[in-house]
């Protein structure tokens, strides 16, 4: 390859991985043509891409930015797969393919990177069970209502009680009970 198409393939790299903090790197070989197709297809709906890269001129790009942490899984055929929106993030790509490695016995994962956090083979089943960005801020605004919650229940439970002992008497009122003095 020369060194002109080199320099235009490390280019359109920088452009389309630039704003991008994390990715998961598959092997595919394998893959017979109709399940890679599905497979990209499938990610495509959910905004994940898959680019086969060409290791050499990726690690140069990678190289001192978010993405650096692949370079140490950059052995043979790799595909990178990444999020193509900011409503998918790296946990939820390493999920999709999780869901698809059950499926296509060859699809071998490599490694990942998620915000400067490396990620080896073996731990990438570790990574689809992080909190997405949206499942993480619904659990701190939990966390931040539940001593809220917990004062208004703390405020109101006298008075459901007194409402309760209110009602249990009128009730045996009604009935004709009598009521006794507890002393």
């Amino acid at each position: 390859m020369s060194k002109p198409v080199k320099n235009l393939i490390a280019s359109a790299y920088a452009k389309e991985f630039a704003d991008l903090s994390g990715a998961v790197l598959i092997d595919i070989r394998g893959v017979e043509a109709n399940d890679n197709n599905a497979l990209r297809n499938e990610l495509a709906e959910k905004s994940i891409k898959v680019r086969v890269i060409k290791n050499s001129l990726a690690k140069g790009v990678f190289a001192g930015g978010e993405l650096e942490g692949l370079n140490e899984f950059l052995e043979g055929p790799a595909a990178m797969v990444f999020p193509a929106s900011e409503d998918t993030s790296v946990v939820g790509v390493a999920r999709e393919l999780i869901d698809w490695a059950k499926k296509l016995e060859n699809m071998e994962f490599k490694g990942a990177v998620m915000d400067g956090m490396t990620f080896g083979p073996d731990e990438i089943k570790k990574l689809s069970e992080y909190p997405t960005k949206e499942e993480a801020q619904a659990q701190v605004v939990q966390i931040l209502l539940t001593p809220a919650q917990n004062l208004v229940s703390a405020i109101t439970a006298p008075g459901k009680n007194l409402a309760g002992i209110i009602k249990t008497i009128q009730e045996k009122l009604e009935n004709g009970e009598t009521i006794a003095k507890v002393g």
